[in-house]
C-alpha cells in the first residue's frame, strides 16, 4: 500500500502467482481498503497489479484447500470475500481498477467492484468459474448493477474470456489505453478526482448505491433529502461562496 498526492494505491503483490487469490490476500485486501477508506489525505484509491497480470483469479493451492471445507468453513470463506468486494465498492472515495494482462474469475470480479476499470487493449476480463462447476455468485451482485442483464447473462453463462477492446464495447472497462500511457492516464484521472469536494465525492457515491434499483417515487424522494442535506455541508457552503466570489460582478 502507497498513499501520494491525496493517491492511496494498493498493489496485488504476488507477480510469481500472477497475483492470484488465496484467503490472506482477501483479508489484506479488506484491511487496506479500509484504511485508506477513513485516512482524510486519501481522495482517491487505485488497485493494480505487480508483474504480469492484474490478478489471474484463486490461487491453485487455495482452490486445492477449499476442496476439503466443510459447509461452516465455506460460508466463512465466502463470507470474507463478500466483505473485501463490498468494502471496495462501498469505500467513500472513487476507486480505479489498473488492469493489464489477465483479470479473471475473481480477479475479474475484483475489478467490477472497483468504480472505474482503465485497461491496456490486450488486458483479458472473464467470469469464468463456470468452467469450472463453480458459480461467480458474489461477483454476480455486483456485475448486474454495473453491465447490462443481457451482458452479464453472456459472460457469465459462457465463461468467456474478452480482451480489452471487447470489455470496453460492453460497459466493463472505462477506458482503455496504451499500456505506455496506463499509467499516466490513471494520475490525470485521479489529478481530476482529487481536485472535486471529498465529501460531494462521498455523498455521490452513497447514491450511486442506494439509488439502483429503486422505485422512481422513492429515488425522488431520497433524491431530494440528499440534495437538502448537501447544502447543510461545509464544502457545498464553502463551494457556493467561491463561485459567488468568482462571479461577482457578472450578468447572465
Amino acid at each position: 500500500m502507497e498513499i501520494a498526492d491525496g493517491v492511496g494505491r494498493i498493489w496485488l503483490n504476488r507477480p510469481e502467482k500472477r497475483n492470484a487469490l488465496d484467503r490472506v490476500l482477501v483479508d489484506e485486501l479488506y484491511h487496506a481498503t479500509s484504511a485508506l477508506g477513513a485516512d482524510a489525505d486519501v481522495r482517491s484509491i487505485v488497485i493494480g497489479g505487480r508483474g504480469s497480470a492484474f490478478c489471474a483469479g484463486a490461487d491453485l493451492a487455495y482452490l486445492k484447500e477449499m476442496s476439503g471445507y466443510s459447509i461452516a468453513d465455506n460460508l466463512e470463506d465466502s463470507a470474507a470475500l463478500a466483505r473485501t468486494l463490498q468494502a471496495i465498492y462501498e469505500v467513500p472515495k472513487p476507486t480505479v481498477a489498473r488492469v493489464h494482462g489477465p483479470a479473471i474469475a475473481g480477479g475479474c470480479g475484483l475489478a467490477t467492484v472497483c468504480d472505474i476499470i482503465v485497461a491496456t487493449p490486450d488486458a483479458s476480463f472473464g467470469y469464468t468459474e463456470v468452467r469450472i462447476g463453480f458459480i461467480p455468485a458474489i461477483v454476480l451482485a455486483f456485475l448486474i448493477r454495473k453491465i447490462s442483464s443481457v451482458q452479464a447473462r453472456e459472460l457469465v453463462l459462457t465463461g468467456r474470456i474478452i480482451d480489452g477492446r471487447e470489455a470496453e464495447r460492453r460497459g466493463l472497462v472505462t477506458r482503455l489505453v496504451d499500456a505506455d500511457q496506463l499509467d499516466a492516464h490513471i494520475d490525470q484521472l485521479t489529478t481530476e478526482i482529487n481536485r472535486t469536494s471529498a465529501s460531494g465525492v462521498s455523498l455521490t457515491k452513497q447514491m450511486l448505491s442506494a439509488l439502483d434499483g429503486m422505485p422512481l417515487a422513492s429515488a425522488l424522494d431520497y433524491a431530494s433529502r440528499m440534495n437538502a442535506l448537501t447544502r447543510m455541508t461545509p464544502d457545498c457552503k464553502d463551494g457556493i461562496a467561491s463561485f459567488l466570489a468568482k462571479g461577482a460582478g457578472t450578468s447572465s
